[in-house]
């Protein structure tokens, strides 16, 4: 019954704010999600064509364990679902560093596990709300697979989903 409520409320807020066809020329803002534990990347966003954009993120990540950073490039295609809902697709790569600290051992000297640069590929699918306001709300899954790196990341799989919240400008 309450639902019944709000009904009309999320109808005027949906009409006030618009709809959009378009996507935005530039978008800044994170990208929060799992990221082989990277949590939060820097996000931006380059349309390239009235279908296309370029996604370029990068990633830092300051642990106990390890310290590391991540770039990424992404190449979408979007397509309009209803209204301001689009859904995007795409494929990139990138690069990144990880060292890690040592490990202390009752046994003898510290053990500090092997770390190095890495690359991967990726692939990108999403869903996107692009309100008439300057806020782009994703939701997305980038699949990466280790093409060559240190020995604990060749040849791994990530699935990676993050919630993205960018400024359209």
């Amino acid at each position: 019954m309450r639902i019944v409520k709000f009904l009309p409320i999320f109808a005027l807020f949906i009409g006030a704010i618009g709809f959009s066809q378009d996507i935005s020329d530039n978008t800044i803002g994170l990208r929060l999600g799992d990221s082989d534990g990277f949590g939060a990347e820097l996000s931006y966003q380059r349309a390239i064509g009235r279908y296309n954009r370029a996604e370029l993120n990068l990633g830092f990540r300051d642990h106990r364990a390890y310290d590391a950073v991540k770039f990424s490039g992404i190449y979408q295609w979007i397509h309009n679902i209803d209204g301001m809902f689009n859904y995007y697709y795409g494929f990139g790569g990138g690069v990144g560093s990880v060292k890690f600290d040592p490990v202390p051992s009752n046994l003898g000297p510290a053990v500090v596990p092997e770390g190095g640069t890495f690359a991967f590929v990726a692939g990108d699918v999403g869903v996107e709300c692009n309100f008439d306001l300057p806020i782009l709300i994703s939701l997305d899954i980038r699949p990466e697979i280790g093409v060559f790196g240190y020995d604990n990341f060749k040849d791994r799989f990530d699935f990676d989903i993050a919630l993205g919240v960018r400024y359209q400008f």
